[in-house]
């Protein structure tokens, strides 16, 4: 398969991938796959990453879109790799690389905890989750709490300094219980190089928060440090 074949197939791909998402939520739309596609051909770039696998895994990989409150999360990206594989066969796409896209498209998730067993998942892993970070990050985090109807924080100790988080109640405490944490889990060497200045742009956000909220950010500073290091 040659670039001008591949651009063809990701025509038909990214068309269908347009279509199914067409009813999804603001933090998993085509904009976010976009972006995801886009991310996908930098790391690829220093990676040495095949394309063919890389790309169709990346516009498809959130093909079937579940609430980030479900108790099915954690199945969604394998029905997104099930149903992705049936569409990629039904336009005849190359049958060898089917496989391969599916499993980038199950090991994607967080929530589904699927261990990377290429350098393709771990390039459209790392994608994915760069997603989570920096100021897109931020976006999604609260444009996702607040279709969950969420509060922002919680009234009276709006950072989980001497509480556990509750980030199915308020946004914030998502920082604290997995955002903050998340570029350790970046894969590849230029993913973890952008995955370290988005996170350093989200803890700047929370200390600018708590200047505004009129809590000590020496004290949040600390917390902060304790999070990341657990």
């Amino acid at each position: 398969m040659n670039e001008i074949e591949l651009d063809s197939w990701l025509e038909k791909i990214s068309s269908w991938a347009h279509d199914q998402m067409a009813d999804s939520d603001s933090g998993h739309d085509i904009d976010h796959v976009r972006r995801v596609v886009t991310n996908a051909i930098s790391i690829s770039a220093s990676e040495n990453a095949d394309l063919r696998i890389v790309l169709p895994a990346a516009w498809l990989h959130d093909c079937v879109n579940v609430p980030k409150n479900s108790p099915l999360r954690s199945q969604a990206s394998r029905l997104a790799a099930s149903k992705a594989s049936d569409f990629l066969r039904s336009i005849q796409f190359t049958e060898e690389l089917i496989d391969p896209i599916a499993h980038c498209i199950l090991a994607h998730s967080f929530s589904a905890g699927v261990p990377c067993e290429s350098l393709e998942a771990r390039v459209v892993q790392d994608a994915d989750r760069l997603e989570a970070l920096g100021a897109i990050g931020i976006a999604r985090c609260l444009m996702t709490g607040g279709a969950m109807r969420q509060r922002l924080y919680h009234p009276d100790n709006p950072f989980p300094l001497e509480r556990e988080p509750e980030d199915t109640v308020q946004s914030i405490d998502h920082f604290f219980s997995k955002l903050l944490r998340l570029d350790r889990t970046i894969q590849t060497a230029s993913g973890r190089n952008l995955a370290s200045q988005r996170t350093q742009f989200m803890i700047d956000y929370l200390m600018q928060l708590s200047l505004e909220l009129n809590i000590d950010p020496a004290v949040l500073e600390q917390s902060i440090q304790r999070v990341r290091e657990c």
